[in-house]
This record gives C-alpha cells, structure tokens and sequence, in this order.
C-alpha cells in the first residue's frame, strides 16, 4: 500500500500578510498541511531548525537570506529514522527569496528520494513557487519532482478547494 509523508517548515511569529506585520501562533504552511492530513491518509513531519529564526520578521528575512547567500545547511533539531516507506512525499515550505528555506534542503540531502514522487507546496504573498521547483530537482535528482502549488500564505485557511484539487490530480483523492 502506498504510503505518504507531509514533510513541511513552516514559521510563526510576526509573519507578512499582504502588506502588514501580524503574529501568528501557527505558521501558515502548518495550517496548510492540517488541512492536507484532514484530507488524506499521510504521516507527517514539521522540519524545525535547532537554532530558529527570530521572532522578528525583518530580522527572520535577513537571516533566512544570509543562509541562502552562503548555501547554509542550518542545524535540524531531528530528522525522521527514514523516509523508505514512503511513495509519495507533500513537501511544503514558505517561500524565502525565492526558493525554499535552506533548513528544507538540509531536510531532503538527508534521505535518498530516488524513485520517490515528491509534491511541492509554498505558500507566499505574491511570490508563486519561485525558483523552487527548479532548485528541488537539482537538489533530489532521483525523484520524481511534480509541479508545485503556490498558496497564498494570508489565505491559507481558505485553501481546501484549492488543496482537494492538487491532490487528486496527483492521485491522492
């Protein structure tokens, strides 16, 4: 029986939506992926950073680009004994200039995705999937990288519809 991981970042804190600052408790991809695991059978796993960014916002975007810069592999607090089991991995993520969050790439160097079918999800504020979908079949070249679903983070509670109709294009539903 095919089995599916929901591997994800996601960020709370004071985070952008639409133009203004806004705390959050729950970081807009975890409500993303809470959505997801009340739709289909799936384990999940939240990517947390040993060293998290700042609460602050602007202090989060700055250090998030000064890993970027220098291809930092930050520290994760843990990893998942293996991800063998696993067909299909939902791999969500905010957008981060452009791409991933490079705690997501310390993630998947982690693991061998060859043969695995790996769906992306990011959700942004304007920004789509940026060059994340490129940087993944790079990074996991094995795999079976499909297209990703850009999410609007600031609407990201509305996203079922949306979420029901990605995934069972890929065969989830």
């Amino acid at each position: 029986m095919a089995k599916t991981l929901i591997a994800f970042f996601s960020r709370a804190d004071e985070n952008y939506f639409g133009g203004a600052m806004r705390y959050v408790k729950v970081g807009n991809t975890e409500i993303v992926c809470n959505i997801i695991k009340g739709l289909i059978p799936a384990d999940s796993f939240k990517i947390e950073m040993k060293t998290p960014y700042s609460p602050v916002y602007m202090t989060c975007i700055e250090d998030a680009k000064n890993d970027l810069r220098k291809r930092a592999r930050p520290e994760l607090k843990s990893l998942p004994d293996s991800v063998a089991e696993y067909d299909t991995v939902i791999l969500a993520y905010p957008n981060y200039w452009g791409t991933m969050p490079m705690a997501v790439c310390t993630f998947l160097e982690s693991f061998d995705f060859t043969g695995k079918t790996v769906l992306p999800l990011c959700t942004n504020e304007g920004s789509g999937m940026g060059a994340s979908e490129r940087e993944l079949k790079k990074l996991i070249p094995g795999a079976n990288v499909r297209a990703g679903l850009p999410i609007t983070g600031s609407n990201a509670a509305g996203s079922e519809g949306a979420l029901r109709r990605w995934l069972a294009a890929n065969g989830l539903m």
